[in-house]
């Protein structure tokens, strides 16, 4: 099916309304602004689950670069010919490097070839930077090809380029392969054609030059333009339990992620050994995406950049040995990181952590102004860890805010437990997280209602419908969000931050389902849930209005006829979600109260995001499946009738 007819169809389910029934009126006081919506209200949350980092938002091509992969050197690579792993390499965190030499016979060939994560997608036309350190002990002619193992061709390289290493000090080279074909995977390959020599190769790196923004060390360009038009005020990284690690030894370390990319040591990551049904024992972070690109990220896609560190807690899922975890008296390290990381996004250039970041190509400070200490731990060891952190941190940098946990619970007694001790702490938000099935969201409409309004704030940190058997993205799921959200921004006054989560998955390296956005080696496809997401952000408004039906909030409640819905305004337009989660259509009167009798209302347009595919989603093979439609919406005066099909989500636009 044609995308416009696509478009036409899901119209036509939107526009199918029955005249019979009980009208819903909504009545919208205009008088009065309510709480400010925060410019952080709707954002990201990043972890590096589901191949999220290396091979998906970050554009490195190939695996295991550097060959620090500690099971197997050459993880990744498949070597021919003579070929040596030596450790005594040019960079401190990462000295191993490949040494290739005469195969001995005028007929054998030394070499290496690399498919990366689930091969290497090219574009017809697309140009790739191959890059490596190299030494030799004399001139060396590399030829270095991009090929397709599985051709019926007379020859199965595609691509082929040439490039001479003539130091015999380690020097970076660098050359561009131009693909004349499109292929999901591609391989790269390496021969050493120079007989009687060696060559020493380190780093060996393969990027598309069309990255985002253009950076060599950069993103791919799909996915972080999916993040963009999210509109994020908020960016959460790096995790998530990869924050806390299996072990303290394999817990994100921020300090190993910035400075150059090809002196940043490997890492495990927590998820490489987690979920034995869905096994990638690969599954490493060369913190390629690190810090640094965070910070620059989330500047140029204009959202605040919120950093997670470790508390000196191994996740507690995998950990139930206390010694496991830092000890208080082991803690000075680790807020010395937090303190060090403050200095790297805001200290001046000529400070110690401020310069790294300026030799890096930011002088200017990143304006740092949240920091989340913790992730999902829980019981006494918790707040006992987080307070000497508050301390030092609100006694050298007063003006940054601190992120603390509830824990990983919703509701319940870690949950009960820590929201009092957050408030003891003086933590400014707190993060809840809840992967809950369907009854959860559609019983959570009046969730923050009674929320006490002093002392932290909230940030819905972590937060997806996972229906029961029906754990995995479908438009059902999407709607239920929706609904709750009107919630969140109902409340804006309490709830500060939310994040939908977990944001990538590839189709062939996910472990965690549902996901945000999902991709492939060369295309990637919005779910329902992302375009919730970025319907919330477009139409996040400045201010609350009170919006209620026989005077309560539209909360789902029994006598609510399936109905959600909160309102808001910016400048002269009002912006009105409703969820509909019944299975019957609804008519609706939007009824304001505005400061002067003379005061009219104009209808503008309505967005409808409607479908009667409940468990489909988007997909690689059908991106618009399910997308929003807009479409004018007409009326004037202080009553403006609509309706809004069933099971469906719609974001009405009026001008004062």
């Amino acid at each position: 099916m044609t995308f416009k007819k696509l478009i036409s169809a899901a119209a036509a389910v939107c526009a199918a309304a029955s005249l019979s029934g009980q009208t819903a009126q909504l009545d919208i006081d205009l008088k009065k602004v309510g709480a400010p919506i925060q410019e952080t209200m709707y954002g990201i949350f990043f972890e590096d689950i589901n191949f999220a980092a290396d091979g998906g938002l970050y554009a490195e091509m190939l695996m295991n670069r550097s060959f620090e992969y500690p099971n197997d050197r050459l993880q990744g690579w498949r070597a021919f010919g003579k070929v040596e792993v030596r450790s005594d390499g040019p960079f401190e965190r990462n000295p191993h490097y490949v040494r290739l030499s005469d195969p001995g016979h005028a007929h054998k060939h030394t070499g290496l070839a690399n498919n990366g994560w689930f091969g290497l997608g090219v574009k017809e036309g697309g140009q790739y930077r191959f890059s490596f350190w190299a030494r030799s002990d004399k001139k060396v002619s590399l030829r270095v090809e991009l090929f397709d193992q599985a051709s019926m061709g007379e020859q199965q390289q595609f691509c082929s380029e040439k490039i001479s290493v003539d130091s015999r000090e380690w020097t970076r080279y660098q050359l561009i392969l131009n693909s004349p074909l499109t292929m999901q995977k591609a391989g790269l390959r390496l021969f050493m054609e120079t007989r009687d020599a060696y060559v020493d190769l380190e780093h060996v790196s393969l990027f598309p030059t069309d990255t985002y923004n253009g950076h060599e060390n950069g993103m791919r360009k799909d996915l972080a333009e999916a993040l963009a038009d999210l509109k994020p005020g908020i960016f959460r990284f790096p995790g998530g339990c990869i924050v806390e690690g299996t072990d303290l030894a394999t817990r994100y370390n921020w300090k190993n992620s910035v400075g150059p990319v090809e002196n940043r040591p490997l890492n495990e990551n927590r998820w490489e050994y987690t979920f034995t049904h869905r096994f990638f024992p690969d599954y490493y972070q060369s913190y390629g995406l690190g810090f640094f690109e965070f910070f620059q990220l989330s500047e140029e896609i204009g959202a605040e950049p919120l950093p997670i560190l470790s508390v000196g807690l191994a996740c507690q899922f995998q950990n139930n040995d206390e010694s496991a975890h830092a000890s208080l008296d082991e803690l000075q390290p680790f807020i010395d990181d937090a303190l060090d990381l403050i200095e790297f996004a805001n200290g001046p250039a000529d400070s110690q952590w401020g310069g790294l970041r300026a030799s890096m190509g930011h002088p200017e400070p990143f304006g740092l102004k949240y920091l989340g200490i913790g992730n999902e731990q829980w019981d006494q060891t918790y707040p006992d860890h987080l307070r000497p952190f508050v301390e030092q941190i609100r006694a050298k940098y007063p003006e940054i805010k601190i992120v603390g946990s509830s824990g990983p619970d919703s509701e319940g007694a870690k949950f009960d437990y820590l929201w009092p001790e957050m408030r003891k702490l003086g933590a400014d938000l707190v993060d809840e997280h809840f992967y809950r099935p369907y009854e959860w969201f559609l019983a959570q409409g009046n969730r923050y209602d009674n929320y006490d309004r002093k002392g932290p704030k909230v940030f819905a940190g972590e937060y997806a419908c996972h229906a029961r058997g029906k754990k995995y993205n479908h438009y059902k799921a999407a709607l239920l969000e929706a609904a709750f959200m009107t919630g969140l921004e109902r409340n804006a006054d309490i709830v500060h931050m939310a994040t939908y989560a977990p944001l990538f998955a590839h189709v062939e390296g996910w472990q965690w389902r549902p996901d945000l956005i999902w991709y492939d080696n060369l295309n990637s496809f919005r779910t329902v849930s992302w375009h919730v997401q970025q319907l919330y952000g477009q139409y996040r408004g400045s201010n609350v209005l009170t919006l209620t039906m026989e005077g309560k909030p539209v909360a789902g409640n029994d006598d609510q006829q399936g109905l959600f819905a909160s309102a808001v305004v910016e400048g002269n337009l009002i912006y009105v979600k409703v969820a509909n989660v019944s299975e019957e259509e609804r008519q609706l009167s939007f009824n304001f109260t505005t400061k002067s009798k003379k005061d009219s209302i104009k209808a503008v347009k309505r967005i409808d995001l409607c479908s009667d595919k409940l468990y489909e989603d988007n997909s690689l093979e059908a991106p618009e499946n399910i997308v929003p439609t807009e479409k004018a919406l007409s009326g004037t005066g202080k009553a403006i009738n609509a309706t809004i099909a069933a099971q469906s989500f719609s974001v009405f636009v009026f001008e004062k």
